[in-house]
C-alpha cells in the first residue's frame, strides 16, 4: 500500500507510449519523432539512452518500447525483449508464419529451441514471475498458431 507521501510525491502522468524500435537504431525520425515530439520529450535523450540499453542485441531486432511519459516533460521507459514469435521465425528460419496453422506446417523445431526462447524470455521484467515449464507451453501455443510444428528431437 502506498503511503500518503508517496502519493503526494509521485509525478502527474501525461501518456503511455508504446513502441517498437530496432536495436540501436534509435533515431529522432518516424517511428519514433513524431510518438515522442507530440508530448515534447527530449528525443536525443531517449536516442543515447535506448541505444545504450540496446547495444547488446544484434542491429534490427525488433525491441518493444514502452514509455511513460509526465507532465514536466520527463520520462521513463521499459524495453522488453523481442516477441516469442519473433524469435521463432529466426530460429526457424522462415520470413512468414503458416496462412492456414494446425492444417499447414511451415516447419519444425525442437524443444531444445523452446527452451533457449524460454530462458531468453524469463529476463523480460514482465515474464519474470513465470515459471520456465508455463513460459515453455506459451512458447508451443504460439508455435502452433504459426504453423510450427514442435518435436522433441531434429
Amino acid at each position: 500500500m502506498a503511503t500518503l507521501k508517496d502519493v503526494a510525491t509521485r509525478k502527474p502522468i501525461l501518456a503511455t507510449i508504446r513502441l517498437l524500435v530496432p536495436a540501436g537504431a534509435a533515431r529522432p525520425a518516424p517511428p519514433v519523432g513524431p510518438a515522442l515530439g507530440f508530448y515534447r520529450l527530449n528525443l536525443m535523450a531517449f536516442c543515447k539512452d535506448f541505444n545504450a540499453r540496446t547495444q547488446k542485441y544484434k542491429a534490427e531486432t525488433p525491441m518493444q518500447v514502452t514509455l511513460t511519459a509526465y507532465k514536466d516533460s520527463t520520462f521513463e521507459f521499459v524495453v522488453k525483449s523481442p516477441s516469442v514469435s519473433w524469435f521463432l521465425k529466426k530460429a526457424a528460419g522462415v520470413e512468414t508464419a503458416s496462412s492456414r496453422p494446425g492444417h499447414n506446417m511451415v516447419t519444425s523445431l525442437s524443444l531444445r529451441h523452446v527452451y533457449e526462447i524460454a530462458k531468453l524470455k524469463q529476463t523480460d521484467p514482465f515474464c519474470k514471475h513465470m515459471s520456465l515449464e508455463a513460459l515453455c507451453k506459451s512458447i508451443i501455443g504460439t508455435a502452433k498458431s504459426m504453423g510450427i510444428e514442435i518435436v522433441k528431437d531434429l
